[in-house]
């Protein structure tokens, strides 16, 4: 790919700066890199929530990404485009809806290769002279998770920055494996299932309460994993010359929100650092999609921007700014839905393709893995649930949800047949209808052989994972609540 030949005042700016700061700063180590093309890391984060200190959150300590932040630019509103890791990462790296190169199911048997002329942008940094690594931040020679849902063969040059050339400008992922489950515990700073605050779809339980005080323990660990990433930058002098973007591949690991299209599922945090002589910091309001990602890393490495490209260069103070964000779920495991979703500012308008079929439709990884999807189940058995949890474990979903996220921001009041939002509602059916039209290229129905293969996967991962836990896939709720109560109580759980 070619570079710009003129660029915005803004990345004009911006380069000096970095030039500025490199040659006055007292580097541990010179730096021969060619400072027209800053380096670009991505931090990515497994399933995290915008649950950290800067986000609000007073019950988590997270200091190195609170002080990232305050040195950089937090986004409040940065979305995804699927609430699972696969089809995400894959629109991550591509810059492409899911659904426009048919890569939204969540795992195949055989993985194809993209569609012709598509790629992953690491082709157009190396292209522009950038060394391209995806490393495991616990080993540097380790790869990085990918999990993407294409034929991904010599996708980076590397799995760490360190094996670029001299002077070579880098364009690297580190990924943290946090806060994916299972949770860790964190003795240094636990957090008190007591103050924990849940969402009002949640039963105001000590399971669920200890469950999130374990997610955000385990959200102080990344917080400390990033803390190391960054002053390694700083020790090899790259600090002044490294553009940092750090967010999540999704949202929450919970119920209701991975694999879902509420904020809970695809609400995460965005904070780029800029070098500190460049003074670009504060909050944005404005919508960004993680598709988005690819656009603007190439914007600020001087590369063109391919046509093809479905996200924005929001860095771009050229580029007009999201009216609306889109995600879409499709098979999660073996698990066959069809949803989407289109998020402004103020409303979420939500398309059920699959009414008849229930929220809690059985999810083999979901079901051993999270304890408030059995207690609810049990709680829902005996009666035990408000009416707002109930919503979730009704035996059908309504065609279509709307909304008004100002007013209901846990998405709980379904308005589809509230006449004041009449007009409001129209508007995003039609946007709904628009967005499927122009970017929903996914085929349907997949093959059944797709469909019984992950079934039969699985089921084998069920089982194995079930006698982990010294029970079986026939075990009951109430046999299952007993493992839960036990393993959050222990030393591993309740404080």
């Amino acid at each position: 790919m070619k570079k710009h030949s003129i660029f915005p005042l803004f990345r004009t700016l911006l380069l000096c700066s970095i030039l500025l700061q490199s040659a006055c700063s007292g580097d541990k180590k010179p730096n021969k890199q060619n400072l027209s093309q800053p380096n670009i890391l991505w931090i990515v984060a497994d399933d995290l929530g915008t649950d950290l200190g800067c986000y609000g959150d007073s019950l988590v300590y997270t200091p190195n990404l609170d002080k990232l932040a305050s040195k950089g630019i937090r986004y409040n509103n940065f979305y995804t485009v699927t609430a699972v890791c696969s089809p995400s990462r894959s629109a991550l790296i591509t810059g492409m809806y899911p659904v426009s190169i048919n890569v939204h199911q969540h795992r195949t048997r055989y993985k194809q290769a993209l569609p012709e002329g598509i790629a992953p942008i690491t082709k157009y940094f190396r292209e522009a002279g950038y060394f391209t690594s995806n490393g495991n931040f616990s080993n540097s020679e380790k790869p990085g998770k990918t999990d993407y849902n294409f034929i991904a063969d010599s996708l980076y040059e590397g799995t760490d920055w360190s094996q670029r050339k001299d002077g070579q400008p880098f364009f690297s992922q580190i990924q943290i494996y946090y806060p994916h489950r299972p949770f860790l515990r964190d003795t240094i700073n636990p957090v008190d299932q007591k103050k924990v605050t849940l969402p009002p779809y949640y039963p105001d339980h000590w399971i669920a309460r200890q469950d999130w005080a374990l997610y955000l323990e385990t959200i102080q660990v990344l917080d400390r994993e990033v803390g190391k990433v960054i002053q390694r930058l700083e020790d090899e002098g790259l600090l002044n010359n490294t553009i940092i973007f750090f967010f999540g591949d999704q949202g929450r690991p919970m119920v209701r929100a991975k694999q879902f299209m509420y904020d809970g599922g695809i609400h995460s945090p965005l904070i780029i650092k800029w070098p500190e002589t460049y003074d670009k910091q504060g909050v944005s309001d404005e919508l960004v999609s993680n598709i988005d990602i690819a656009s603007a890393s190439l914007f600020l490495a001087g590369i063109e921007i391919p046509k093809h490209l479905q996200g924005i260069s929001f860095l771009d103070p050229e580029i007009k700014k999201r009216d609306y964000i889109f995600s879409m779920r499709d098979r999660r495991d073996e698990t066959v839905d069809r949803i989407r979703a289109i998020r402004t500012k103020r409303f979420k308008y939500i398309r059920n393709f699959y009414p008849e079929r229930p929220y809690t439709q059985f999810n083999a990884y979901k079901k051993q893995a999270y304890p408030v999807l059995t207690l609810m189940q049990y709680m829902h058995k005996n009666d035990n649930l408000d009416s707002i949890q109930e919503i979730f474990m009704a035996n059908s979903k309504p065609e279509e949800e709307f909304y008004d996220i100002s007013d209901d921001p846990w998405e709980v009041n379904n308005l589809v047949s509230d006449n004041n939002y009449e007009q409001s509602l129209s508007d995003m059916r039609a946007m709904m209808d628009s967005v499927h039209q122009k970017f929903d290229m996914g085929i349907y129905p997949e093959s059944k052989e797709e469909i019984e293969f992950a079934k039969n996967l699985m089921k084998n991962r069920f089982k194995k994972q079930m006698r982990k836990k010294g029970l079986s896939e026939l075990s009951s709720d109430e046999e299952i609540l007993k493992y839960w109560e036990k393993y959050l109580s222990s030393s591993k759980g309740i404080n």
